[in-house]
């Protein structure tokens, strides 16, 4: 499946030329409407389909019941979920396996409030959605009407931008300003809030608007001479390291950041919100970074002389205590978001612009010094991070007590579901295994919440992920915890027609939080007990079958692979696998949290030994 480019969504949302006041469509191509009378609720559907929306998840309720009117005969399909939570990760996770702006709707009060943690997760994580919220009539706004709340406030800090529509001529105006918002820059969600009386209002739809954000203009491309001083950087440095980040994958551009790697030979790590955007496979990629990151790619880190930062915000989990994070090496970040840069840690170098044209840039400047001979010699370096990955490798011991291991059915789910597969994960320790043992050779193919870390996100953003690649197998990959709370969706994929596919890992707890009450609780373990091992509730093949969907278990390891391909097998449904795994399973590599990441331990009160600082 092709994806679209950042600059065709935003032709789509008709981006404006630079001016400084209006905006004129960039997409000569787009759609023209003549001028037609409808209610505000038509000009909202109306406007939804000349921007491409092809689905929507949501749920009506009396504010936002006008626009599902004309919905109704819309060629936009709308899948109704179960929970306007799951509305907003199913949004999100369209977004981050097509590229496309993921669109979710709710009604106004509790429907509102209940996208209020998609929202801020797919802030976060800088996923481009459009949440459309219903409101009370203008003239009940501040009387504390029924099902009132203040979306717009509350949102405000979670979101890119956010619309109250105060007149229906505004509506086609504001769609095109919220996709265009969400999907160019640093994306990111952006909320529409719309009176009830709005919506029923009669008003002249026309299509395209004329976009009015005469501040908002990202900056795309950077400063020549900013890049020529990070070449220079480059090819002075002995220990580089590309610091790759979810930012990448945002601006398409992985081929460039192969291009650059194999041009330099500089060693390559991947955050977690970049798994995917440079292959696992490739001789220099060094693994993921951070608290529960491989051991080569924090040392990496921390002995490296220069850190080229690519879409990537010095975040806590990947730096440990700052003070002691890489304190040797100078710093290249580019970014384009400028309130990133310096923010946790002052740059050297700093760039703002869009990865793919820093990238792309990157290149010149290299080819161009290397036909200067100005080449960087990285050799004793790449030898001593390969020889760490020797040994330290990623890997698992088979649990003492012959329960299932977690690592083990995660990494058997990636080789027989393979790499064209696209993976959600949810959050805790199943997160991290399916980030460690399932090899991520293609972009795209890895969603997770990362700055969040949202319970509940599995479920709903393989919905959405399979909504938008149908073609491609969708695997969730779920904790006990986690799937109890949005498994309700699988209604809605049962009933709807799309077959994910579930792999519940189920050791009975919230497994990250009793892995740190053994670490750090003395093994007080207190409320960790979920009762999905002592008593079986709730059973998670009856209640699968009760969803529509198919229900598996598998308790052996001489199962695994039989019950992982007969669920291959089902296209037809959705299944669910109840894996049911030890309890004492542990995340490893971990850095504790505070500590420097030079304090990782590989297995518990088992530190690297680490060679020489010189290399």
């Amino acid at each position: 499946m092709s994806r679209p480019t950042p600059e065709t969504l935003a032709h789509r949302a008709h981006a404006f030329a630079a001016s400084s006041s209006a905006a004129t469509p960039a997409n000569q191509a787009a759609p023209v409407v003549a001028p037609t009378q409808v209610t505000g609720a038509g000009s909202l559907v109306k406007s939804l389909e000349a921007l491409g929306v092809d689905v929507a998840f949501g749920i009506p309720g009396g504010a936002i019941l006008p626009a599902y009117d004309p919905l109704y005969d819309s060629k936009v399909r709308h899948i109704l979920v179960r929970h306007e939570q799951g509305a907003g990760h199913a949004a999100t996770g369209y977004a981050q396996a097509t590229g496309k702006v993921g669109v979710c709707i709710a009604t106004s009060g509790p429907g509102a409030t209940n996208l209020v943690t998609p929202i801020a997760d797919a802030y976060m994580d800088s996923v481009p959605i459009v949440a459309i919220t219903g409101q009370v009539a203008r003239p009940y706004i501040g009387t504390d009407a029924f099902q009132e709340a203040d979306i717009q406030g509350i949102t405000l800090p979670i979101t890119k931008h956010n619309f109250l529509i105060q007149r229906p001529e505004d509506i086609p105006r504001v769609l095109a300003e919220a996709f265009h918002l969400a999907i160019t820059g640093r994306p990111g969600p952006v909320l529409v809030d719309i009176p009830k009386d709005v919506l029923q209002a009669q008003t002249t739809f026309s299509w395209p608007p004329t976009l009015e954000l005469p501040g908002y203009r990202p900056t795309l491309h950077p400063h020549g001479k900013q890049i020529r001083e990070a070449a220079r950087l480059m090819s002075a440095a002995r220990r580089p390291v590309l610091y790759v980040g979810g930012g990448v994958l945002k601006a398409h551009a992985t081929e460039g950041l192969r291009k650059l790697a194999e041009l330099t030979g500089i060693p390559v790590i991947t955050t977690l919100m970049a798994r995917g955007a440079f292959p696992d496979s490739h001789p220099q990629h060094m693994g993921m970074p951070g608290m529960h990151g491989s051991v080569t790619a924090n040392y990496a880190m921390q002995k490296s002389d220069l850190l080229v930062a690519l879409g990537a915000r010095f975040d806590d989990r990947v730096t440990g205590n700052l003070e002691s994070f890489a304190v040797g090496a100078k710093i290249v970040h580019a970014d384009i978001d400028p309130a990133e840069i310096g923010k946790n840690r002052a740059a050297d170098v700093p760039i703002v612009g869009d990865a793919r044209h820093v990238i792309d840039e990157l290149i010149t400047a290299i080819e161009a010094d290397q036909a200067a001979h100005r080449t960087g010699d990285y050799a004793a370096w790449r030898s001593t991070l390969e020889e760490l990955q020797v040994k330290y490798p990623l890997g698992y011991d088979e649990p003492d007590d012959g329960t299932l291991s977690p690592h083990y059915v995660i990494e058997r789910i990636g080789k027989i579901a393979g790499p064209d597969a696209v993976y959600a994960a949810g959050v805790g320790q199943h997160q991290m295994w399916a980030s460690q043992f399932i090899s991520y050779e293609k972009p795209y193919t890895w969603l997770n919440s990362g700055g969040a870390g949202t319970m509940g996100y599995a479920v709903p953003a393989a919905m959405g992920a399979k909504t938008g690649r149908p073609d491609t197998v969708v695997w969730a990959i779920d904790g006990d915890g986690c799937f109890q709370m949005t498994n309700q969706e699988l209604a809605t994929c049962a009933l709807e027609g799309i077959p994910i596919k579930v792999a519940v890992i189920n050791n009975g707890n919230l497994g990250m939080v009793r892995q740190w009450q053994t670490l750090f609780y003395e093994q007080r373990y207190s409320n960790t007990e979920l009762g999905t091992h002592k008593h079986r509730i709730p059973d998670f093949v009856k209640l699968a079958d009760a969803l529509g969907c198919v229900g598996l278990r598998c308790e052996t390891a001489a199962d695994v692979d039989r019950v992982i391909e007969e669920a291959m097998a089902i296209n037809d449904r959705p299944v669910v696998i109840d894996f049911v795994v030890g309890k004492d399973a542990m995340v490893w590599p971990m850095v504790p949290a505070g500590l420097s990441n030079d304090e990782i331990l590989f297995a518990r009160d088992m530190r690297p030994d680490f060679p020489d600082d010189a290399v």
